[in-house]
């Protein structure tokens, strides 16, 4: 065991120094360090949110509402993740991020709510009309929102690796689970608290004005003025900071990731650096079926591998071989490399073996003329078909994603082009988010800054989990952004207008929630694992990206481009949406009282 391991190592006094190494001993320590860092995460994420959200509302009690849901949906993650690691396997790393994505989610859902009800209050209706009003319509936001980003979510489901495939189902249960709390609990609570929303105040209101001359609608007509100047520029910026992705390279977590303090990563650099060839990253090749005398295969092919470059040296059943030749007798434990017409051979690299030479020297072996069933395994072997096998699930996960999508957003607007829009900004946005993962985290810059050792590459999985998960939130916002346009372009069919009067009516909620949830994800950035600490800065530059870019910019000046034709669709589909549309029932008249935010 290598805990038992590390206990001896610990107790080893001088003269002797003990360190356990290898792939056992650096998943350990993974392990250990994450369980650490969720618990330095929320200690940071929710003092802050708290705050923040106070100033968003201006009190104490309409601020501690989402928080306190929040709370609900984290315990409610907990459970869920326990019932399905009781199912089935569950990666560390997935309860961290999915803790994060809950935490997050449930507060950003909290604050739609709430500032909803808010605003129904102020526009004269009472408790409960304003507790169903805000249900029916940030509730139904948040409802379609949720199922966007857990069917991103779902895409993960179509890859073989248990890994993504256990964010899939950590993450669709951890997003119902916000959702449900908002809409159930949430409610609730505000029925309860009724007209003293507003108590507990801390910072005086601001002075009304008209919705006309408020900062977002001024920035979106000023956005339409110049559609094309604003579009054009934006969108070279966006490309520019995503264009470090066209110098990708993948590979596969090591001791690297790991804190350089710790006793895991110390000993697998020592082995690297201080010996000849290295033991830990050591490799098998399994033989099977062997036509003939299994010994003779396995010399032939000892020797035959010892012989390739970036191999140190072989050892089999019938001794080490380097450089083509026996270098060293078969001992006692010889035995353990063959039985049957199987056998196995140990490869010990002279490279390393995440490098591009490691992965030549897999391909080598695995050309080579042997007369049986060769199978080679090992964490560089594993890089490779886990690529391969990515790269063969892709489209179907895309395709996944893409149809999935537009039939959602067809429903909720009754248009084509929406959907074809909202996509299009979306992959934007992910594309300069993954060019700075790539600037950071493989070429290295802010890695002092960021306390992190630079790899000189992306895990494989890395950008599908984050594709998958900042391609959900960021339709998630596109969604309650597009209903209140909606709204208000089904009550004054008036484009432009509508286009404003939604960024006005949203743009102070989504900016804050925004930055709630890239806070949560910046407190996972703290980790001490580089694995984690990029999925938490990645995801949070995502968000703010999307909320600031995306919503302030790039979403007026496109719409104000397509004009009426954002609402067209064919003939069929439009009774089809009229038929099983999401239509919205009661259009809001405009609110000449305070807005749900401060």
């Amino acid at each position: 065991d290598v805990h038992d391991l590390a206990d001896v190592a610990a107790e080893a006094g001088a003269p002797l120094t003990l360190g356990v190494g290898g792939g056992e001993a650096i998943g350990a320590a993974f392990g250990e360090t994450i369980e650490g860092d969720l618990a330095r995460a929320e200690s940071i994420a929710v003092p802050i949110t708290l705050v923040l959200l106070v100033l968003v509302f201006g009190g104490l009690l309409a601020g501690a509402l989402p928080l306190f849901v929040g709370m609900i949906a984290t315990l409610g993650t907990f459970l869920s993740l326990y019932v399905i690691g009781s199912l089935t396997d569950v990666s560390i790393f997935a309860i961290n991020l999915t803790t994060a994505l809950g935490l997050g989610l449930a507060i950003d859902y909290s604050l739609f709510i709430v500032s909803r009800y808010r605003e129904e209050l102020h526009a004269g209706r009472n408790v409960e009309g304003a507790v169903v009003r805000a249900v029916e319509t940030a509730g139904r936001t948040i409802a379609i929102g949720a199922l966007t980003v857990a069917v991103s979510l779902s895409a993960l489901l179509v890859f073989p690796q248990y890994f993504l495939r256990s964010f899939a189902y950590a993450g669709i249960a951890v997003v119902l689970t916000a959702m449900v709390a908002s809409l159930v609990s949430l409610p609730a609570l505000l029925s309860v608290v009724g007209t003293r929303i507003d108590s507990l105040r801390i910072l005086r209101r601001r002075h009304q004005h008209r919705e006309e001359q408020g900062f977002w609608y001024r920035t979106a007509t000023q956005v339409m003025r110049r559609p094309i100047t604003v579009a054009v520029a934006a969108v070279a910026v966006l490309l520019l900071l995503g264009s470090p992705f066209l110098g990708v390279k993948f590979g596969s977590p090591d001791a690297r990731m790991l804190p350089e303090s710790d006793p895991a990563r110390i000993t697998s650099e020592a082995l690297q650096r201080d010996f000849a060839g290295d033991a830990s990253e050591s490799f098998p090749i399994v033989v099977e079926d062997i036509d003939g005398e299994p010994r003779a295969v396995l010399t032939d092919l000892a020797s035959g591998v010892s012989d390739l470059d970036g191999v140190d040296r072989v050892e089999t059943a019938t001794g080490t071989f380097a450089g083509g030749a026996s270098v060293a007798p078969s001992g006692p434990e010889s035995a353990r490399y063959v039985d049957g017409d199987a056998g196995w051979l140990s490869v010990v690299p002279s490279v390393e073996m995440g490098s591009d030479a490691g992965e030549s020297m897999v391909g080598a072996v695995r050309d080579l003329d042997v007369d049986a069933e060769t199978l080679v395994g090992g964490q560089t072997a594993e890089l490779i078909d886990s690529r391969n096998s990515i790269a063969s699930r892709l489209p179907l996960a895309l395709g996944i994603i893409a149809v999935t999508t537009t039939v959602l957003l067809f429903l909720l607007s009754g248009s084509l082009l929406v959907p074809l829009k909202a996509m299009v900004l979306n992959l934007l946005s992910l594309t300069a988010t993954f060019g700075a993962m790539v600037w950071i985290f493989q070429d290295g810059n802010l890695s002092g800054l960021l306390d992190f050792t630079a790899t000189g590459a992306i895990d494989t999985t890395t950008p599908i989990l984050m594709f998958c998960i900042a391609f959900g939130l960021s339709m998630d916002y596109e969604v309650f952004l597009l209903s209140r346009i909606k709204e208000e372009h089904d009550r004054t069919g008036d484009n432009d207008h509508a286009v404003a009067l939604g960024l006005e009516r949203t743009g102070r909620i989504v900016t804050a929630a925004a930055v709630l949830l890239s806070v949560t994800f910046f407190a996972f950035g703290t980790s001490g694992v580089s694995f984690i600490k990029m999925f938490g800065i990645g995801l949070a530059i995502a968000v703010l990206m999307d909320a600031f870019v995306i919503r302030g910019l790039l979403v007026p000046a496109f719409m104000k481009l397509a004009g009426n034709a954002n609402w067209w669709a064919p003939g069929p589909l439009r009774r089809l949406h009229d038929r099983i549309g999401i239509i919205e029932s009661e259009p809001l008249a405009a609110a000449d009282g305070e807005a749900g935010v401060e």
